[in-house]
């Protein structure tokens, strides 16, 4: 029986697919397709009882991980192996039900690790795809460890930095779309921030990056696939780009200065001697919020703007506020607003001192209210 069914599993290259939805940005390749963000996907809508990938996937430190959800439900979850192989998705199941299917990376881009990439080529099936129904509304998450889902998974004991405790799924990002019926990219980063990362790197910045499909990777192969492309912002135009940067900046004013080693120069986001923040260093933050304001308006000339923050502590909020007043004050742009994230608690807490995932429900609940309301033009 087994080799028999097998026979009836035709392999479909990706090009093949006519109605294959990609989430996520990519190149536009298909021949593989490269995913590179937390969150990105391939859904599609499936008749058949079987459905195989095959996958391709290497790394120096840091694996990937993807996601399986069957008809919005995630049921399985698994760290992908070096190398080009076959995953089986789902078997057994009843031919004649169409099945929707999402497959979804787990992890966040890793900027330091430039072997780190995962592919998909083809699928094996014995069934035919139906068309995926496009969701009305578009969302782009912006952040760092937080919006990558650091912590998400994993006991609060764990405190070692490894691909399996992020989760793009169990994600404020990802419960939010759902919540406003809206599909959703992330770009999104570990340690980076606004400025610079929590060590005052001021390469570990989102902004420099954002015009690039996935500039924060490194290394040849990255290259090769596409990575440093400039994004097509035509082809996705979000309704709301939500920001949610500024928790590493304030790391940053508590962390040791870094040494460019290139250059000899010396950067560091300094505090008072009364623990308040550096006048000229807090001007600098508030800065770069309204220059990553504008930035992000010239690619996104319809989207609501929307700074939020607040899980990890809310010290930079009033910075956050005066900045973006100087960017509507500036522009006359009124279409951006503010708003403050549930701060985490020892209850909710996740692994690695990260929110865990009821900090991401209670965050997708009331950020998914606010931006219900920005859809609706109440």
């Amino acid at each position: 029986m087994s080799s028999h069914s097998h026979l009836q599993l035709q392999v479909q290259p990706l090009t093949e697919i006519k109605h294959l939805k990609i989430h996520g940005r990519t190149t536009g390749a298909l021949n593989p397709l490269t995913l590179f963000w937390t969150g990105s996907a391939i859904e599609v809508n499936l008749q058949a009882s079987e459905l195989w990938l095959e996958v391709e996937s290497d790394y120096d430190h840091h694996e990937s991980w993807i996601s399986v959800l069957i008809n919005s439900v995630p049921v399985s979850r698994q760290m992908v192996n070096a190398g080009r192989h076959w995953i089986c998705v789902f078997r057994g199941m009843n031919p004649e039900q169409v099945k929707n299917i999402r497959i979804v990376k787990e992890v966040q881009a890793m900027s330091g690790d430039p072997g780190s990439y995962l592919q998909f080529h083809a699928v094996r099936t014995d069934g035919s795809f139906l068309p995926v129904e496009a969701k009305p509304y578009r969302l782009e998450f912006i952040g760092d460890s937080i919006t990558s889902g650091e912590g998400v998974i994993g006991a609060k004991m764990e405190e070692d930095w490894i691909p399996a405790w992020f989760s793009g799924v169990h994600n404020y990002t990802a419960i939010t779309a759902e919540a406003v019926q809206a599909e959703f990219r992330v770009i999104s980063q570990s340690g980076w921030g606004v400025l610079s990362s929590w060590d005052n790197n001021p390469k570990g910045n989102i902004p420099d990056i954002y015009e690039k499909v996935c500039g924060l990777l490194t290394g040849p192969r990255n290259e090769a696939l596409g990575a440093h492309a400039m994004n097509d912002f035509t082809a996705w135009q979000p309704d709301v780009v939500v920001v949610n940067l500024g928790t590493n900046d304030d790391g940053a004013f508590n962390s040791p200065e870094w040494l460019d080693e290139d250059t000899g120069r010396i950067y560091k986001q300094r505090l008072n001697e009364d623990g308040s923040y550096h006048e000229e260093d807090l001007a600098a933050f508030e800065t770069a919020v309204t220059r990553f304001l504008a930035k992000l308006r010239s690619y996104n000339p319809g989207a609501h703007l929307l700074w939020v923050y607040g899980m990890l502590g809310l010290s930079l909020m009033p910075a956050i506020y005066r900045a973006v007043d100087e960017y509507m004050k500036s522009t006359g742009d009124k279409n951006v607003s503010v708003f403050q994230l549930p701060n985490v608690t020892n209850e909710t807490m996740g692994a690695r001192t990260h929110p865990g995932l009821p900090a991401h429900e209670q965050t997708a609940r009331e950020l998914s209210g606010y931006i219900r309301g920005l859809l609706s033009g109440s």
